[in-house]
């Protein structure tokens, strides 16, 4: 069992950063992909960024491009979302996910408690 622990949200002004942290326990991995959904209210939950585990590729929703970075710290097992010039429609729940592919295993999906990030005057 992997646990995600999540921290770093928080009230921010517009054009503020923040810095949010995901840290898995339990288990070392390779084959994974860690990264970000958000959930705005009466909205669903949208992709933000991921970041393979081994190769460090990364991948960007188009609406956080040139402002947001997702990195990883593997001996730390945690994956960070450092988010810059925040506008209010950037409020939401922020959930970290992380995806197991072992070799010839079955896939698992695992999901952080959610972290509240308000982005207001």
């Amino acid at each position: 069992q992997v646990e995600l622990v999540e921290s770093g949200g928080g009230l921010v002004q517009p054009g503020g950063s923040l810095r949010l942290s995901c840290s898995a326990s339990g288990r070392t991995f390779n084959h994974a992909d860690m990264g970000w959904f958000r959930q705005a209210p009466g909205k669903g939950r949208e992709f933000v960024a991921f970041i393979n585990w081994s190769d460090g590729m990364t991948s960007y929703a188009d609406s956080v491009k040139a402002r947001f970075t997702i990195s990883r710290d593997n001996a730390r097992n945690t994956v960070y979302l450092q988010m810059n010039n925040l506008k209010p429609e950037d409020t939401a729940v922020y959930y970290c996910k992380l995806t197991l592919r072992p070799p010839g295993a079955t896939t698992w999906d695992y999901w952080g408690q959610g972290t509240q990030v308000t982005v207001s005057s």
